[in-house]
């Protein structure tokens, strides 16, 4: 069975065919994910990736076919419906508000142990979004009808059926209340209970295709579309269907998100960006996160290679990047971002090197954060980075095993059909050495271990 799979990131939008039961992807088609930065704020520009969907949708029909769509797409973004559409724009959360309003949102958002919900900047809590366009647009607000979470956006323009879904609500919004599985007390002081969709699964079947965007894309039968996923979420549902727990799943791509199954709620440190995910089946997960892969790109501008040659410069010389490269947000959010030992300019490669041990070091602090144990999966464009797996598989002591392929989201999100099984996984293993990190490492490590301990108490 084939799935189109619309794959809303945060750097990029795809269009996938997925085939369910090979578990494989057989045609995409990609664009960037732009942010439009004209009145009222900076938001996403959804017409432009609406129609880019339609016509890759078109294409992909007429070279491979599908039977289902099925959606996936960062968190912390929503939308605000009216009876003709958007009333305002779909915000872009990373955008900044002014301090009175961030501290009027603080007045009144729920303590971490109702929502396991850390306090973000900006509009990382989809909570302070909603605040936000209340509070700065009253007029326009108070014409919402409907708010849906972002999976479901796309979902409502390709049907009209409009939901919400738990993944997505639980991805620190601070609207939900992971351990009962019911909204937050914030809901009733921002005033929008009525207004929220309805709660479906991400399995659940949303409607089908409307006749008008059906004759566009050429569909000659009912296309159904299903309710769709938290993108992070997507990433760790075939995992969640095959392997019993403990296990950590890393899901990379802007964000490096850290899915502990099996771990303790009770650790999570709302002061150190962990939290409560809810997963496909509507469970806490506990979880950490930090900008990770927007922090290799800051860092590398996607060049460098992790070649013998700067790996031997970097752990000899103790050449060390600390946190937080992005600030704000992840396990150390107000350490200020240092290059340490560096006598004159790195190369591009020696960059790679430090920037894969950087991000390793960050990824062992999220599995002790969450109190991860077994094995780590990792997904998306880290598992390609075969220096940060050999170091992270070190640093933490445990196998990690990294998941072949950019598609872990589609193919979580194509997994919500349910019509055919998924293909059986290979088990969990250590990733064979390619680099022979040694002792020089572990010194290395500790190194990195000590100063940043130093510089978080102050």
């Amino acid at each position: 069975m084939n799935v189109a799979v619309l794959d809303i990131g945060k750097t990029n939008v795809k269009a996938v065919i997925v085939e369910v039961g090979a578990g494989r992807e057989l045609a995409a088609r990609t664009k960037p994910n732009t942010v439009l930065m004209d009145d009222p704020y900076p938001h996403f520009d959804v017409d432009g990736t609406f129609a880019f969907f339609l016509d890759a949708l078109k294409e992909l029909h007429a070279e491979c076919g599908f039977e289902a769509i099925s959606i996936t797409a960062h968190g912390a973004s929503g939308a605000l419906l009216g009876d003709d559409g958007l009333i305002l724009p779909v915000l872009d959360y990373e955008f900044r508000y002014p301090v009175g309003v961030d501290e009027a949102y603080d007045a009144i958002r729920p303590p971490f142990g109702e929502t396991f919900s850390p306090r973000l900047p900006g509009g990382l809590n989809l909570g302070a979004q909603l605040h936000f366009q209340k509070t700065i647009f009253p007029d326009a607000f108070g014409k919402v009808r409907t708010i849906v979470t972002y999976p479901q956006y796309w979902g409502w323009r390709l049907t009209g059926v409009a939901a919400t879904d738990v993944t997505s609500l639980g991805c620190h919004t601070d609207l939900w209340m992971p351990r009962l599985g019911i909204f937050s007390t914030l809901v009733e002081r921002l005033g929008i209970a009525r207004r929220l969709a309805p709660v479906k699964k991400p399995s659940d079947l949303l409607g089908y295709v409307t006749s008008e965007i059906a004759d566009r894309i050429g569909l000659a039968r009912p296309m159904p579309v299903y309710c769709g996923i938290h993108d992070s979420n997507a990433s760790l549902l075939p995992h969640l269907l095959q392997r019993e727990a403990p296990f950590a799943v890393v899901s990379t791509g802007t964000w490096v998100v850290l899915f502990a199954v099996g771990g303790d709620l009770d650790r999570l440190d709302p002061e150190r960006d962990t939290l409560a995910n809810v997963d496909a089946h509507g469970r806490a997960v506990p979880s950490a996160r930090f900008m990770g892969g927007r922090e290799f790109e800051l860092l590398t501008g996607g060049k460098g290679a992790a070649t013998s040659a700067a790996i031997q410069r970097v752990l000899e010389e103790r050449i060390l990047l600390t946190p937080s490269v992005v600030p704000g947000c992840g396990p150390y959010p107000h350490a200020k971002h240092r290059v340490v030992n560096a006598q004159g300019n790195l190369d591009a490669d020696e960059t790679y090197v430090a920037a894969s041990f950087y991000a390793a070091f960050m990824t062992k602090t999220c599995l002790d954060l969450t109190g991860a144990a077994g094995p780590v999966i990792v997904e998306g464009p880290f598992a390609r980075n075969m220096l940060y797996i050999e170091a992270l598989s070190r640093v933490a002591e445990r196998p990690v095993r990294p998941v072949e392929g950019s598609t872990g989201t589609s193919i979580g999100a194509a997994l919500l059909t349910a019509q055919v099984p998924m293909p059986a996984m290979s088990p969990p293993g250590t990733a064979a050495s390619a680099f022979g990190l040694s002792e020089t490492f572990r010194q290395y490590c500790a190194t990195w271990n000590r100063l940043v301990r130093a510089e978080a108490a102050g």
